[in-house]
């Protein structure tokens, strides 16, 4: 199992482009009663739908999110190997904020493996696996395990997160929705993670107070055969307090993938599970208004320039370098980007197919989604007749040329301005009547 560095998640998140939702083709963006969501497509970096997603609120159970990633970022090659037993005190910190707190029955002082506590607080959302594996990462001490979560959060590029224990029953735990995205797309670098988020369900292995293993089941009910299921959804992490939910997940189809994060949907009578409802209100909307596709065809000339010196050609067809996939509208689709070149007003030969000659952003409704090298689509000669008579006229219409012919024009002046006056001083002497010439 390998890790992909969080920093690089935050360097993509950083330089994502929002996609207008308002582009002609794409359907109005639904509206949901979560307080914050943030929908952005894994294979572009580019975001199609937020709501307040730089609001920190209360994060619940997403808090375990960052719990599991310190767990495996130090011990995921250990999940199987090693254990840790249930320390008496964590029950009495729990119950000091709650006696409803799910759990996966976890008692005191049964020892379960990484890998069943990793299972424990990914799918039933078990509080005590939480504080079992702070515990023991803390190295017996909660404040300092809350501190490593907050370090990693700061370099993570979290901006709106903090956290106040391991498990997000503690109100103080505050997270965006983007940082939301952040964490689970750190968290989505695990092979383990991963493996535990996707499943429905899970053995727990027999213990000192459980004679048989026993089965915990998932918050996510959309993996599940229920009213809430999506066959495109992977996985994700759910989190309740009081009478919202919040969910973070991620979801693929047809080759293309999304992550969601929705914060504070408000429970009702007839939707327990709001936060499901409304992804899947969002995943819907994206997958049929939005699809991963080329911006530009790189077998067509895109616009065509003039060459000079070259008696071969007077103009050169131009290609775009790539094919710049990208997230475009289903209807619609390329036709509706716009194109703004950067290129030179002509060439001059010689020139080599495949030489970068400038370069063409491409924008919907004012959006930029990104920028591709023009190549020069063949090659060109110089002729060296043109271009020596080119250089020539250049000279003689250039700057310099005329600033050596003014500077000469003054010397000249200035000499027969001098010559002038010694001529008629001369003049002037011969016609004095005082003037005697010398005599030898």
């Amino acid at each position: 199992m390998k890790r992909i560095l969080p920093t690089l998640f935050a360097i993509v998140l950083v330089v994502a482009l929002a996609l207008p939702a308002s582009a002609e083709g794409v359907a109005p963006q639904p509206e949901i009663t979560a307080e914050a969501a943030y929908v952005v497509n894994l294979d572009t970096g580019l975001v199609v739908y937020e709501k307040n997603s730089e609001t920190p609120m209360t994060a619940a159970s997403l808090t375990k999110l960052m719990t599991m990633i310190l767990l495996l970022e130090n011990y995921q090659d250990q999940l199987d190997t090693v254990t840790l037993t249930a320390p008496g005190y964590i029950y009495d910190l729990i119950w000091e904020q709650t006696r409803d707190a799910s759990t996966a029955d976890i008692r005191r002082g049964e020892t379960h493996t990484l890998r069943s506590l990793l299972y424990a607080m990914e799918l039933p959302s078990a509080n005590e696996a939480a504080y079992i594996v702070a515990d023991y990462l803390g190295g017996g001490s909660m404040e300092n395990f809350i501190a490593m979560m907050n370090d990693e959060a700061a370099r993570i590029g979290c901006t709106g997160t903090v956290f106040a224990d391991p498990c997000g029953l503690d109100p103080g735990n505050q997270i965006t929705a983007r940082d939301a995205y952040l964490l689970l797309r750190v968290a989505l670098g695990y092979d383990a993670f991963v493996q535990a988020a996707g499943s429905a369900t899970y053995e727990m292995p027999a213990a000192s107070a459980h004679a048989d293993p026993y089965p915990i089941l998932s918050t996510n009910k959309m993996i599940t055969n229920t009213g809430y299921y999506r066959s495109y959804t992977q996985g994700g992490k759910t989190g309740s307090l009081d009478n919202w939910m919040n969910f973070a997940s991620w979801h693929t189809q047809d080759g293309e993938t999304y992550l969601s994060v929705v914060l504070h949907a408000p429970k009702t009578d007839e939707d327990p599970r709001p936060a499901l409802t409304e992804t899947a209100t969002l995943m819907d909307w994206a997958f049929a208004n939005y699809t991963v596709a080329p911006a530009l065809d790189t077998t067509q000339p895109i616009t065509e320039l003039p060459i000079a010196y070259s008696t071969q050609t007077d103009t050169v067809m131009i290609y775009p370098a790539s094919d710049m996939q990208t997230l475009l509208p289903r209807e619609g689709g390329a036709e509706l980007t716009e194109k703004t070149f950067q290129v030179p007003d002509r060439l001059t030969a010689p020139i080599q197919q495949g030489d970068v000659v400038g370069t063409v952003t491409l924008t919907i409704e004012g959006e930029q989604i990104g920028t591709v090298d023009l190549l020069a689509g063949s090659t060109v000669d110089r002729n060296q007749v043109l271009y020596t008579l080119a250089r020539v006229k250049e000279f003689f219409s250039s700057t310099y040329f005329k600033v050596v012919v003014i500077l000469t024009m003054i010397v000249v002046a200035v000499y027969l301005f001098l010559w002038v006056v010694a001529m008629l001083l001369t003049i002037s002497r011969a016609g004095d009547p005082g003037h005697k010439p010398h005599r030898h």
